[in-house]
């Protein structure tokens, strides 16, 4: 059986979240000219909707390589220890690969870093979908925990050097200033992180053999039996939602997620008390090399996580009934389901992500 296009999301539409930061790696293996040179513009897959673009922030290519030079500029953050690449890495799913985000300065924050993969058909991010736009979480993140940085020392620094003094000049018609610091970071972000080559597309476009027999059963699982297409739906794999799984929920002082930013009704927990403990539905792209899991990274391994949501999550007084429940899956159909999210690796992570030379 050939899966064609999972439930859910027809189109292409909107957020996911942001967060965290962790210490720096080796750049990928690739390398690639200076961003100002040679900007990297592959835009959305072929069979991908538009994505919207905020009207105060018109992409351009001299916009987008002026944000990447500054994504990876490791003179952003307060103690010039990291730069936003190095929260989301390319060979860790674009995650930081470990259980909670460190910032600058030596600061562990409370949640995990999720990946960064189609962002651009967000409207919400971090974990509880508290940041209206990527603009604002590029904000929050480079002057909060993450990475630290007093935003009007640091553009102060940038205007310093002419490299970055000539590109602000020729982008935004004037010197550099925080809120035209994180318009570029964004608009590199909405051109360049787009991920539809995976061999499970390959597969969903016509190639019958793109993916093994093992991984086309758990495709069918997936849709099917085991459930997991009601929440990670369409080719994004996640309905964008907030749900409570149970994850952390054991804690003393539980951390509430989406119930801490909102009292509207739109989690699936319970009617008096919504959102309590509920967070983003990650993506599943890449999600074979982004372990740990979860939001606080309590669970080490894709299987282990594969188990824990087949199983219907941990209880708790909110967890989501709609859709977790037992499945009541056998070793074998657990092990055609992590086949099948093997297929979602991204390819092209080296080559957007490839270093530009810095001003």
């Amino acid at each position: 059986m050939r899966l064609i296009v999972l439930p859910g999301l027809l189109s292409l539409a909107i957020g996911i979240a942001l967060t965290g930061c962790a210490p720096p790696s080796e750049s990928p293996e690739a390398s690639e000219p200076a961003a100002a040179d040679a900007p990297f513009t592959p835009g959305p897959p072929a069979d991908f909707a538009e994505p919207m673009i905020p009207e105060d922030n018109p992409q351009s290519p001299e916009k987008v390589a002026l944000g990447k030079q500054l994504y990876f500029d490791a003179r952003l953050s307060a103690d010039g220890s990291r730069s936003c690449y190095s929260c989301h890495l390319v060979e860790n799913g674009l995650t930081d690969g470990l259980p909670v985000a460190e910032g600058a300065l030596g600061r562990v924050l409370t949640r995990s870093s999720p990946t960064l993969w189609n962002i651009a058909y967000h409207t919400r991010f971090y974990w509880d979908g508290r940041s209206g736009s990527l603009e604002a979480q590029a904000m929050a993140a480079w002057t909060g925990g993450n990475m630290g940085a007093d935003a009007e020392v640091v553009v102060e620094t940038l205007n310093g050097i002419p490299g970055y003094r000539e590109q602000f000049e020729a982008v935004f018609g004037g010197p550099a200033t925080p809120e035209s610091v994180v318009a570029a970071i964004a608009s590199f972000e909405r051109d360049a992180f787009y991920c539809g080559d995976t061999a499970y597309d390959d597969w969903r476009r016509g190639e019958p053999n793109a993916i093994p027999e093992q991984a086309q059963r758990g495709a069918e699982l997936f849709t099917a039996e085991a459930g997991c297409a009601a929440c990670h739906a369409g080719v994004l794999f996640t309905d964008l939602k907030y749900h409570n799984v149970g994850i952390g929920m054991d804690a003393d002082e539980p951390d509430l997620g989406r119930g801490r930013v909102t009292e509207a009704d739109e989690c699936s927990t319970t009617d008096d008390e919504p959102c309590q403990g509920a967070f983003k539905t990650p993506t599943l792209r890449d999600i074979s090399k982004s372990a740990p899991y979860f939001h606080d990274g309590s669970v080490a391994t894709l299987e282990e996580a594969v188990r824990l949501m087949a199983s219907g999550g941990i209880e708790n007084p909110w967890i989501d009934r709609d859709e977790l429940v037992d499945r009541n899956l056998d070793d074998a159909q657990i092990a055609d389901l992590v086949a099948f999210l093997g297929t979602l690796d991204c390819r092209s992570g080296p080559m957007i992500f490839s270093p530009p030379d810095l001003p």
